[in-house]
């Protein structure tokens, strides 16, 4: 198939398009490059990505204009999958505004190009933290979500209401994601697995937030391209659920599925299993909750198991040992 990806050269993307190419699909990637985080990173997975005939690229902004969609127009996808976006909820604090213009900015213009193409499945990615302040647990796609302790919680759980406006409006099979902690080679450097190897390696204390007393649905990023692969096929059909607890629209051909395991780990034990895969000990800088963080993720992967046959099966000690392999090869200070 032809498959338009934006976001390709970030974290997901890059591991997204590389399995698409491998399975014989045409894409295209679309990215901003933007300097939030090492752009030599970016470039480097770009340049790998290129390394396939069967790949395209384009870089642009997407709420800059009407590139987007003479793109869309001209490389007519069969599905298009929209990952790109300002990500972290810590920077959020920070620089709001960003979040704004490429979340529900960037999202909208997604939206325009393909309501003006007959794309057979418009797929996108949202967070677990638009659970928020949710407490019943494990989350579930059906139950409400209405409590986002960030505003990158919020841009992205307003990016679920505006795909479900247009899929309602101009029948576009929708399938929105909500990613659970994604970690593994090739993860952004401002997230906590490079953040602590850092640390780690160089002798330096991490932080640790709410004095490790925090769970998360870790899943590792083998896991979620498959979960995202295996549901490619799965397009939502209008009052056609697939079992009772189907997020699936009353109005629209729309659903949301969670990607995670369905088994939290202490944050203490994340680390340990870090430590063990680097062979070295940390120091611990025990801190209080930041402000936006939930104290506990933990995804119910009965949808997607139901869709699709698959939940993530990787477990924290293999995922983090693939990890630190590559951060000691590639990324750790020589």
């Amino acid at each position: 198939m032809k498959i338009l990806v934006t976001g390709v050269a970030g974290f997901i993307g890059y591991h997204l398009t590389r399995r698409l190419v491998a399975d014989g699909h045409e894409v295209m990637g679309v990215d901003g490059m933007t300097p939030y985080y090492d752009p030599s990173l970016k470039e480097t997975r770009l340049k790998n990505l290129r390394l396939s005939n069967a790949f395209g690229f384009e870089q642009m902004m997407l709420e800059d204009g009407d590139r987007f969609s003479d793109l869309a127009q001209s490389f007519n996808p069969e599905i298009v999958i929209h990952l790109a976006a300002q990500p972290g909820v810590r920077y959020s604090l920070e620089n709001p505004a960003s979040y704004v213009d490429s979340n529900i900015g960037g999202t909208f213009k997604v939206l325009e190009a393909v309501r003006r193409l007959e794309v057979g499945h418009l797929m996108l990615a949202s967070t677990s933290s638009v659970y928020g302040g949710n407490q019943k647990m494990p989350f579930q796609e059906n139950e409400p979500a209405d409590h986002p302790l960030s505003l990158y919680a919020a841009t992205k759980k307003a990016t679920e209401a505006m795909s479900h406006s247009y899929s309602s409006l101009f029948d576009i099979p929708t399938t929105a994601f909500r990613f659970f902690t994604v970690y593994g080679p090739w993860g952004r450097p401002d997230m906590a697995p490079i953040k602590f190897a850092n640390a780690i390696v160089n002798g330096q204390p991490i932080d640790i937030y709410n004095h490790g007393d925090m769970k998360r649905d870790f899943t590792y990023i083998d896991d979620l391209v498959e979960g995202i692969v295996r549901l490619m096929p799965c397009v939502p059909v209008r009052n056609t659920p697939v079992s009772p607890l189907d997020s699936l629209s009353p109005v629209a051909p729309w659903r949301v599925v969670n990607i995670g395991g369905g088994r939290p780990t202490d944050l203490m034990t994340f680390i340990r299993s870090m430590e063990n895969a680097l062979g070295r000990r940390a120091e611990y800088n025990f801190l209080p909750l930041q402000p936006g963080d939930p104290q506990v993720t933990y995804a119910s992967a009965d949808l997607l198991e139901a869709l699709c046959g698959y939940r993530p099966e990787t477990d924290i000690d293999a995922g983090l040992k693939a990890f630190c392999d590559w951060y000691l090869a590639a990324y750790a200070p020589r």
